[in-house]
């Protein structure tokens, strides 16, 4: 029998159907009486409408497998090699860990080159077909240069990573140094569906704000639905927190991830207008003996928000003896992006 006639109802006539010449399973029918064609046609007659519900079925199920995928976590890559540690001290369900760092193992045995290459085990380079797009993104009179890895329309999600002072779009593309943990979340996104993004903008303020927001504009109208996660290394917090203040693209967002870098009290005031479905997830990495931007601001700012609303879902992970840019070397992609996923059902 034809995918089609299960498939499909028209021209299915239940009294009337037209099974001269139909062949089912090698039978003629054709050669059958008109007594015997009558009692055919009643039977094919009840079998047609059962036939397509089942298929109605069908098409449910396989259309709920594709939202559960769309919702699903993201595949494992990499984790033994990537996961943290081990865990020193745990508060607020979780939510407050302190993971051991060791400098001997997580920099000198994990780098083939100190700080300049990781050992070649952490980093699969993208194959063809998935290799990373230098584009230029026209904002007014300026233009935004970015580098995107992954899918460029209709990606699953997306990551967008904002770089510190000094830093450049090239940073968040490299694949060898940070322990090669910015290849994993490229890897990431390639292997899931997804879109990663390392950015250039013009500076740390209103304007550079702009050119961030028009990217994720760009980007939400090229992959409808897509939740973008903000990723902000160091002093490029404060254009994270810019955006996830204004409601235009704070709706786009599905979390903010904050490494080494710094926090803003007014939005306090954002948490406590928004209802709890509405609740933007944040991670905050940072290490204990950050020279730039001391532990101790970030802390307390987890804590207030804490007080604040007890099921408000943020996380904070200090790394035990950490410098400035541990965080951005040590944070687990995968683990933070699947809970933000499940936080917010995206």
């Amino acid at each position: 029998m034809s995918l089609a006639l299960v498939g499909r109802n028209e021209g299915w006539d239940n009294e009337g159907a037209d099974i001269e010449g139909l062949d089912i399973e090698g039978l003629d029918v054709a050669m059958m009486g008109g007594s015997t064609k009558g009692r055919f046609r009643r039977a094919l007659g009840r079998l047609a409408m059962p036939l397509r519900w089942l298929a109605v079925a069908v098409a449910v199920l396989f259309a709920n497998v594709a939202m559960a995928a769309a919702q699903a976590p993201l595949a494992p890559y990499k984790d033994d090699l990537f996961k943290y540690p081990a865990v020193l001290s745990s508060s607020y369900g979780g939510d407050y860990l302190t993971i051991q760092y060791v400098k001997q193992r997580d920099i000198w045995q994990r780098d083939e080159v100190w700080e300049q290459k990781v050992h070649g085990e952490y980093v699969t380079l993208l194959g063809f077909g998935n290799s990373e797009s230098h584009i230029t993104l026209n904002v007014g009179d300026r233009q935004v240069k970015y580098i995107a890895a992954g899918r460029r329309t209709g990606a699953r999600l997306i990551v967008i990573y904002l770089h510190g002072v000094g830093g450049n779009r090239f940073q968040g593309n490299n694949d060898w140094m940070f322990g090669g943990n910015f290849n994993r979340i490229k890897n990431l996104m390639v292997r899931n569906g997804g879109l990663y993004v390392s950015t250039d903008f013009s500076n740390f303020e209103a304007r550079g704000a702009e050119d961030v927001k028009a990217l994720m504009t760009t980007l939400a109208a090229d992959n409808p639905g897509a939740p973008i996660f903000v990723a902000c290394g160091s002093y490029g917090g404060v254009l994270c927190w810019q955006v996830a203040e204004d409601p235009a693209t704070a709706r786009l967002m599905g979390g903010m991830l904050l490494l080494g870098s710094v926090v803003d009290d007014k939005y306090l005031s954002v948490i406590a207008a928004e209802k709890p479905s509405r609740w933007l997830p944040i991670y905050i990495g940072h290490g204990s003996d950050d020279a730039v931007i001391p532990w101790i601001g970030q802390e307390a700012f987890f804590k207030k928000v804490k007080q604040a609303e007890p099921d408000y879902p943020i996380r904070f992970v200090l790394f035990d003896t950490g410098s400035h840019g541990t965080p951005i070397r040590m944070t687990d992609w995968r683990q933070v992006l699947n809970w933000m996923l499940t936080v917010r059902g995206g």
